[in-house]
């Protein structure tokens, strides 16, 4: 692990980091039993370190009751610990705080309780104080001047692991306290991904929806030798835990459960006004499990860090939208199993770990991409030194390498396929083209007809007494050429002839009339 490369979270990287409506009204660092929290009241660390009150996250509409630094000052306002995670409130100013039989209690605007401490001990119904301390914790004592914590904050962190705090492994209960990253940028409720101590080992373990664990690193050795921070491992009959401490108390750091399902160490720095990663696992954010859901790919580089397959859509698009990715990618058009194959393709994508598949024994890749073809539950094959793979189900964790990567190929409709929107938009063009082109043919008959007839009828010309005048090529059709003679006299012969109209005429020829050249 390397410290000296210090990188500058942006405002949207990070989880904790949100936009915050808090007003800073009281300078007391403790809630007693005569009176409560309620609107913009807060209660500050003796040294203003750290703040107390109602924080309202992001874009929420809801409020929460947390602590966040107050010393160390960033726009916005860094929060470290969260009451109410999945019991948010509408109105902070109708909700308040209070002490309840010995127990803090947090009441919403219809006056329910909705968090509690849940302490069960002889902690004096009079006597019981809440307080902030300078280390981030909020304490439970029976008293201003008792020292014993009858409950603390300590044991029940949210997203964020403070310096003096223990993470422990309870060895009576068999539970590990949990750091849980957030649901979203705009809402501290329990999100998919957490760390926790190893119950065996000497090491923290960071899985997916508390089961799929998709980091180890084997041993806490890299984070143990530094010259920054001092770390400790205890063990006992009731407990392992881990505890650090940083060697210049001047140095502000913590360990969060990042949204993205990052295990990261913080510190401060008051020239930015920002906090820096100095240490992240997995060491790329595509290592997480399950980031970008299921039938999308995630990348490193780019504009998004995940990003759809083909033929594929965010199944939440506001979500999506928020760099919320969990809920994977849906099919465009859903695919009818069993017939119409040939509306069916396959679109190639290449991933450095393709997930776990089945294998089939097949001898060439057209008997692979058939035998997924006719398969319903199959989504991907590939084909690989004559080994065919199948995956069925959701595919996840496709972490995109176009260089080195490994080819698989994903079952889409054709109709989502970019050449296929291509081919159909060439032979719509065809379509139209042809349509026009027939339409013009038909016209141009149309029209050539027309010149056609008015080229006949234009040797014809209507004379003055209703008297047609026709030229030679029309009288010798009409005759026959001049075959069927009548009679003749001393300027020309008479012969019989029929008009286009079957009317019968008489046409007389004069020696002198030829055909015209």
């Amino acid at each position: 692990m390397c410290f000296t490369n210090k990188l500058p979270v942006s405002m949207e990287s990070m989880l904790v980091l949100l936009f915050l409506t808090i007003s800073f009204s009281s300078a007391a660092d403790n809630i007693s039993t005569n009176n409560s929290l309620s609107g913009d009241e807060t209660i500050i660390s003796k040294g203003e370190i750290f703040e107390f009150g109602f924080f309202k996250a992001g874009n929420s509409s809801n409020y929460f009751i947390g602590i966040w630094y107050k010393k160390y000052s960033s726009n916005p306002p860094t929060v470290v610990w969260i009451a109410n995670r999945e019991t948010p409130v509408s109105d902070r100013f109708s909700s308040e705080l209070k002490f309840i039989d010995g127990n803090l209690v947090l009441l919403n605007e219809s006056k329910l309780p909705i968090w509690s401490t849940k302490v069960t001990s002889t902690t004096s119904l009079n006597s019981a104080v809440a307080v902030i301390l300078d280390n981030g914790n909020l304490v439970v004592r029976n008293g201003l001047n008792s020292v014993e914590h009858i409950w603390q904050s300590f044991d029940h962190p949210a997203h964020t692991w403070l310096p003096g705090a223990k993470f422990a492994y309870n060895k009576r209960t068999n539970k590990s306290q949990l750091l849980t990253s957030w649901k979203s940028r705009d809402d501290p409720g329990v999100g998919l991904f957490s760390s926790e101590v190893h119950p065996f080992r000497i090491m923290v373990v960071s899985k997916c929806n508390r089961s799929q664990q998709y980091w180890d690193p084997g041993s806490w050795d890299p984070l143990m030798d530094n010259d920054f921070y001092k770390y400790n491992y205890q063990t006992n009959e009731n407990e392992s835990y881990f505890t650090y401490y940083a060697y210049d108390p001047s140095t502000v750091c913590r360990f969060i459960m990042d949204v993205d399902g990052q295990f990261q160490l913080q510190t401060w720095s008051e020239s930015t006004k920002q906090w820096n990663i100095i240490w992240a696992q997995p060491e790329t954010q595509c290592k997480v499990y399950a980031l970008c859901g299921a039938f999308s790919t995630c990348r490193e580089t780019g504009l998004s860090l995940c990003n759809c397959l083909t033929g594929f859509q965010p199944r939440s698009e506001s979500n999506w939208n928020q760099s919320d990715f969990s809920g994977g990618c849906v099919r465009k058009t859903n695919l009818i199993c069993g017939r119409n194959m040939e509306k069916l393709d396959f679109v190639m994508v290449q991933v450095t770990s393709p997930p776990p598949s089945s294998s089939v024994s097949i001898g060439s890749a057209g008997e692979c991409r058939n035998a997924c073809l006719k398969d319903c539950s199959c989504n991907a094959y590939s084909f690989v030194g004559r080994n065919c793979s199948v995956w069925n189900g959701e595919l996840l964790n496709l972490s995109e390498d176009k260089t080195n990567g490994k080819t698989m190929y994903v079952k889409v409709s054709s109709e989502d396929l970019p050449s296929h929107k291509k081919n159909s938009r060439v032979a719509t063009m065809v379509i139209v083209v042809a349509s026009v082109g027939g339409l013009l043919l038909v016209l141009g008959l149309v029209v050539l007809t027309i010149y056609m007839k008015k080229r006949r009828l234009a040797g014809k010309t209507t004379m003055e007494g209703s008297l047609v005048a026709f030229v030679y090529k029309d009288l010798q059709t009409a005759t026959k050429n001049f075959s069927d003679k009548l009679g003749g006299g001393g300027f020309g012969s008479v012969f019989k002839g029929v008009l286009r109209d079957t009317s019968i005429v008489a046409v007389k020829k004069t020696r002198k009339c030829q055909p015209r050249r």
